[in-house]
């Protein structure tokens, strides 16, 4: 199905950027301020715990509910309300008193974050037209704003605590953001693809289609690597590396750093090359980041968690280019599906990785990652081999 055109492409990119910035901050925003909030509300582990889990779970309803939601209303809607519930969360963050008020705001600003961050990749891949190269291209691009609101959050946290309590930043920030909502709200976006509503069987179809359970599965592996490496990066330098905890943040920085810059290499690279070989010649990066954990040498840790980081670049944009070209005409809804199953191999794949540590130690972190990525880059063969019948990649 073929868009109506009557939007401004420039304009409806770099609201999706925006959009996307705004995710990459909301996603280490609880990581960032965590120490103070135990203090204020004076937390124990579990607290602490209860605190941490809302926001994933947040993600995950927000991942879950924006597919529909964009297949049949606008996207100006969904990224409108999305903005708003995460100002409403810092704002409730940054004022409450009130435990069960802050875990309340905690769990808003995850759903606001999984809704735009699927929303904005699914508008993305819709405006990219029907060529594959520049879908995957703009979808990594689209990455890099990820990068940089993860990474300037801390940042602007960290410059601003000298001046002001991180509760007075938080407010400001959610006060700022209210400028892209604006922009949301006045700017024209494309047309709902299923504006009258998609039969029902046509969305069942979507959850029992094995192309995309598959391409979910691949997502569902990129997370959990993604997500062990950021929880458990820091405590495996300290404990079996000799890190102090400075220099093994520092260290981590380098993961999210060498993802970024990656991606943006990657707007270029994939206008010239063939996605597929993109991604296996990222497989076998990753792979080699990981033997860098296993073996030592000079600075080994700070190598591999540049390579993973550029390993793992190109997995998200191309599975989900992938998606958008094999299903225009509910896009939302794939996108929702596929990256719900990915957030659950983030989950489920640290909780797994919380078990066996207890067990055996953070010393198992590097096999677990192993484990990970073989069982992605078989998948991810499985998928490419189905899916290239279909679409070309």
């Amino acid at each position: 199905m073929t868009l109506k055109q009557d939007y401004s492409f420039r304009k409806v990119f770099a609201s999706a950027c925006l959009g996307m910035l705004m995710f990459g901050m909301v996603i280490i925003i609880l990581g960032s301020i965590l120490p103070s909030l135990v203090d204020k509300f004076e937390l124990d582990e579990v607290g602490a715990g209860i605190l941490t889990s809302l926001l994933p779970l947040g993600i995950l309803i927000g991942s879950l509910l924006f597919g529909p939601l964009v297949d049949r209303h606008s996207y100006k809607y969904l990224l409108v309300v999305s903005s708003l519930i995460i100002i409403g969360g810092m704002e409730g963050i940054a004022f409450t008193d009130n435990l069960f008020f802050l875990q309340g705001s905690i769990l808003f600003i995850g759903v606001g974050g999984g809704a735009i961050n699927g929303g904005t990749n699914a508008l993305v891949a819709d405006i990219s037209g029907s060529n594959g190269s520049n879908r995957s291209a703009n979808l990594s691009f689209l990455g890099v704003f990820f990068g940089i609101g993860a990474l300037g959050m801390p940042l602007l946290l960290g410059f601003l605590s000298e001046y002001f309590s991180y509760f007075e930043i938080i407010a400001a920030i959610g006060l700022v953001l209210i400028l892209p909502t604006i922009l949301f709200m006045v700017i024209r976006f494309p047309e709902p693809k299923q504006g009258h509503g998609a039969p029902l069987s046509e969305s069942v179809k979507l959850v029992r289609d094995p192309s995309l359970l598959l391409l979910g599965l691949i997502l569902f592996f990129q997370s959990g690597v993604e997500g062990i490496i950021s929880n458990w990066s820091t405590l495996f330098l300290v404990t079996e590396s000799g890190f102090i905890h400075g220099n093994a943040l520092f260290a981590l920085s380098v993961f999210v750093i060498s993802l970024t810059a990656a991606r943006l290499v990657l707007t270029f690279i994939l206008n010239r090359a063939r996605s597929y070989k993109v991604l296996l010649i990222s497989v076998v990066v990753t792979f080699s980041g990981i033997f860098c954990l296993m073996f030592s040498f000079p600075h080994h840790e700070l190598v591999a968690l540049a390579m993973l980081g550029i390993g793992l670049a190109a997995g998200f944009p191309l599975v989900l280019s992938y998606v958008g070209t094999l299903y225009p005409d509910l896009s939302g809804t794939a996108f929702s599906l596929v990256l719900v199953i990915g957030l659950a191999g983030n989950i489920l794949l640290n909780f797994i990785m919380g078990l066996i540590s207890s067990s055996l130690g953070i010393k198992i972190y590097p096999l677990l990652l192993m484990l990970c990525a073989i069982c992605m880059a078989i998948v991810l063969i499985v998928t490419l081999k189905r899916i290239s019948k279909n679409i070309y990649i």
